[in-house]
Formats: C-alpha cells, sequence, structure tokens
C-alpha cells in the first residue's frame, strides 16, 4: 500500500474479482475500498442517492473520493511519522535505544539487531568483566578485636590498642564501670580526636560500660555486648579475638593478617580440655552469685547453698578465657537459633571462672562446630606450678619463650614495663612512644607500622589496607598454624 501511493488494493486480484458492493448506506458507506472494482457494471443492493446514480455519473463521484481518501491516509502517515520523530528526539538515551529496534524494523533483521545489540554490548561486556574481577585484597581476612580495661588501664589499653591497630580490622574498646568516669570519657574523646580513627571510622567505644568480675559471669556478659556491637556496626569481618589492657602482640598486625589469610574461614581457636579434674567438683557443682550483675560498684562474688548436681544434657568443658571465634560461631553465639547458648549462658550465670568454660562447652556441644576447634588460644602465657588464679606476669626473661610460641599475643604484662619496650623495637619495629600526659598532647602514640601507612613514616595517612608487609612474625605463626592446624593431630585434639 505504501509503495503504490495507497493504490495497491484497488488493483489487487482479489479486488477485481470480487463481488460489488453490498448493504450500501449513502454514499462512502461499507467497505468500498476492499470491494469496488471499475470493470462492474452496476452496483447491487444499493440504497439511497448512491444506489439511483447511473454508472457514467458514480465514476467520477468515486474516483474524487478516492482522491480524498488518499490525501487523508498520507495526512495520517505523516502525522504519524512526525510524532515518532518527536518522541525519539525528546525521550532519554536509553529510552531511544530500547525503542531503536522498533523503529528501526523496516532495516532488514540482522542490520537493526546489530545496531541495537552493538549499542548494549559494550557496557554489558564492561561490567561482566568487573564482576567476575576480584576486588583488591579480597584475600586478606579482617580481624575484630575486643580491648577490655578497668580502672587505672586507660593508658596501657591506649599503648596496645596503637600497637594492635590496621585500619582494615575492627575494635571495641571498653573501660568498665570500676574505671573513674573521667577515664572512660578521655578514653572517648582520645578516639575522636585521632585523625586515623576519626576517618577509619573502625574503633567503637562502649559508651555505657559493664561491670565486669573476672571469675563471673559478667566478663562472658561482656564479651557478648562486644560481639553484638561488631555484628551491628563492624561490617565484614572473619574472626573476633578478646583480649585485655595487659595483653601485648608479639608481632605486627601485617604478620597477623599474612597468616590468618593461609587459614580456612572456619576455624575456632578455643583452648579446652574435656578433663576437668578437680574443676568438676570446685567448679562444676557449687554455685555462686555475681554481684556485678546487678550491682554498680564491683564486689566479690559470693556462695549459694546447697551445690548442684553436674548436668545431664550437655557434657562441661574448661580451657582458657581467651579465643579468636569465627564469625559463623558469633552469629551463633549471639543468636542462638537453637537456644543452647542461652541455656548454656543461663546455667554459666551461677559458675565460678564462667569465661573458662562457656565458649569450650558451648562449641564441643554443637556437632555443626565440633570439626572447626583448634585447640589453643593464640597466647603464651606463663603458668606458676602449680598454677594459681592468675598467670604469672612476664619480664624481659621471658623472651626467648615467647618467640619459641610463635603465639600472636602473650599476657600478662604490667604497666609501663621495660619488656614492652623490647617488643616495641625488637619486635614490632614501632618507633618510641611520645606520651605526654599533661602538656595538651595526651594520648599521642606511634602505631606499629605496615603496608597500609604506604610512604608515611609516622602511618597518619591510610593508604591501601590491603598491602602487607609480613616480616619473621609471620613465620612463627606460621609454624604454630602449621602445629595445630595443619597437622594429624588437628582432629584428633577436638572436644576430647
Amino acid at each position: 500500500m505504501h509503495g503504490n501511493g495507497g493504490r495497491g488494493d484497488q488493483h489487487s486480484p482479489r479486488s477485481v474479482k470480487s463481488a460489488p458492493p453490498r448493504g450500501g448506506g449513502g454514499a462512502g458507506g461499507g467497505d468500498h475500498d476492499h470491494h469496488y472494482s471499475p470493470s462492474a457494471k452496476t452496483p447491487r443492493g444499493g440504497g439511497g442517492a448512491g444506489a439511483a446514480a447511473s454508472p457514467m455519473k458514480l465514476l467520477p463521484s468515486s474516483a474524487a473520493w478516492l482522491v480524498d481518501s488518499r490525501w487523508a491516509l498520507s495526512a495520517a502517515l505523516s502525522l504519524l511519522l512526525f510524532l515518532a520523530v518527536a518522541l525519539a528526539v525528546t525521550s532519554s538515551s536509553s529510552s531511544y535505544i530500547s525503542s531503536s529496534s522498533s523503529f528501526f524494523s523496516f532495516l532488514p533483521a540482522t542490520r537493526a539487531a546489530d545496531f541495537v545489540e552493538g549499542e548494549r554490548a559494550r557496557p554489558q561486556a564492561t561490567a561482566a568483566a568487573n564482576d567476575t574481577a576480584p576486588p583488591p585484597g579480597s584475600g586478606v581476612p579482617r580481624l575484630a578485636y575486643l580491648i577490655s580495661g578497668s580502672k587505672g588501664d586507660l593508658d596501657r589499653l591506649w599503648r596496645a590498642l596503637h600497637a594492635l591497630y590496621h585500619p582494615r580490622n575492627q575494635y571495641v574498646v571498653h573501660l568498665d564501670r570500676e574505671a573513674p568516669v573521667a577515664e572512660r570519657l578521655e578514653l572517648a574523646a582520645r578516639v575522636a580526636n585521632s585523625t586515623v580513627f576519626r576517618r577509619t571510622g573502625n574503633v567503637h567505644v562502649v559508651r555505657r560500660a559493664n561491670m565486669v568480675t573476672y571469675r563471673g559471669p559478667t566478663m562472658v556478659a561482656n564479651t557478648l555486648h562486644a560481639c553484638a556491637i561488631l555484628l551491628r556496626r563492624g561490617g565484614a569481618w572473619d574472626w573476633f579475638i578478646n583480649l585485655s589492657a595487659s595483653d601485648y602482640p608479639l608481632m605486627t598486625q601485617d604478620d597477623i593478617l599474612h597468616t590468618f589469610s593461609t587459614v580456612p574461614r572456619n576455624i575456632n581457636f578455643i583452648g579446652h580440655t574435656g578433663n576437668l579434674g578437680w574443676k568438676m567438683w570446685q567448679r562444676g557443682q557449687p554455685m555462686i552469685v555475681d554481684p556485678g550483675l546487678y550491682g554498680s560498684k564491683k564486689q566479690d562474688l559470693f556462695w549459694v547453698a546447697p551445690k548442684r548436681a553436674l548436668p545431664t544434657a550437655f557434657k562441661l568443658f574448661t580451657g582458657s578465657a581467651w579465643v579468636a571465634l569465627t564469625r559463623d560461631l558469633v552469629e551463633y553465639t549471639v543468636w542462638g537459633w537453637d537456644n543452647l547458648p542461652r541455656t548454656l549462658l543461663m546455667y554459666y550465670a551461677n559458675f565460678i571462672s564462667s569465661p573458662e568454660g562457656y565458649f569450650q562447652t558451648l562449641v564441643c556441644n554443637a556437632p555443626r562446630f565440633v570439626p572447626t576447634v583448634a585447640n589453643h588460644d593464640l597466647h603464651h602465657i606463663q603458668w606458676d606450678v602449680p598454677p594459681k588464679q592468675h598467670p604469672r606476669a612476664l619480664a624481659l626473661a621471658d623472651m626467648p619463650g615467647m618467640l619459641a610460641s610463635g603465639a600472636p599475643f602473650a599476657r600478662k604484662f604490667p604497666r609501663d614495663d621495660p619488656v614492652l619496650d623490647a617488643i616495641d623495637d625488637g619486635l614490632l619495629a614501632r618507633p618510641r612512644l611520645t606520651n605526654n600526659i599533661g602538656n595538651g598532647t595526651a594520648g599521642e602514640v606511634a602505631f606499629v607500622p605496615g603496608g597500609w601507612c604506604g610512604a608515611d613514616a609516622t602511618c597518619q595517612a591510610v593508604d591501601n589496607d590491603w598491602v602487607l608487609r609480613p616480616g619473621p612474625g609471620a613465620e612463627r605463626f606460621g609454624r604454630l598454624i602449621d602445629r595445630i592446624v595443619r597437622s594429624k593431630t588437628f582432629l584428633n585434639r577436638q572436644c576430647k
């Protein structure tokens, strides 16, 4: 029809052979374009003026009508074409491309498809390439630390935080309610005024301090509080590690992160044993109440009578209070979808030294996590013989034992002991402290240098946090991981 100026249907074979119009109602009524033939002598069934007219008079009238209809059709086509062009010009580029397949439909199918898909294929191919390429540092894990302290621990907590700091990690720092309000406010102010901490936003201060009694369940409650903060505000991280202000690292964070990148992300480091010995009767049966659960001042535990029977629904385990837990285990502990974590939390609320049994009993009574346990707390600790309530304080004479252990952390260190300076100088390559309390520069402490510092020797500007520069510490830690994870004894030391 378009190629013949609107006359194609009139000269089609169907229009010649078809019957004259039927039932016409007035001039121009019916389907004249399709059924009228110039070779017909007379119309049939006509009615009105058109039916009474002779064939000689009808032909000029019909021809005039056809001319008018051709102009109307041309005008309609012109209007449609104008609207299509106007819409194409005013629409957005994305809408234009999406409508191009219909606008260019008169082209050969391959040409139209090539045009539209060619415009779309280039950005899609680039996006697909970007999606398949892993982001920089995707193989480097992230750690989440809790560093807790009490009265008088502000400065050594601050020192430990800087020794442990890496912009890739997350940190929760906590001074318990025994610490004066002024110390807790000072800690919050130092974090807020630190250029690096403010820029990275990965140091979280527990504003509402908890009362913590070491031998009671309040230490477990404080640990779970930090876990909840990290799950809510800490973003992505792989392991949770709890430390105190009396702990100190024996290697750099670059060493630790490098070694953790070689460890499966489902391995939990929990020192444990099912052989409780004397603890079965002196810890499992007595019942205590920790005033820290409800009091605002620290008080010692008090005993409750009578004693209770040993549990039969689960087996008790004991071990170190210092752990390195996977995110999977932390989520299970906080959410407790099968109720075991909450049941054990209620049981250990009346258990003396519950921090040395809660996580051990939890992980060893959850079949899903038993195969993930590495029987080590990643600490070097010296105990007296026979062991006392607290470990022996470390000194310079213990440096060879610290190095031989391969552990990334050690405890317990006295405040400002010379052994800490020896670790800074010999193991961390950390600049000497510039802590000038009282002269306007309170809390200025040097960071441990790492790949994240870039070319900035003061580590005040964060470069690429996935760049690591491991040193001898990574070799020592790697040998420890070989002994406790990558060895034949790994499975034989789980929950025994």
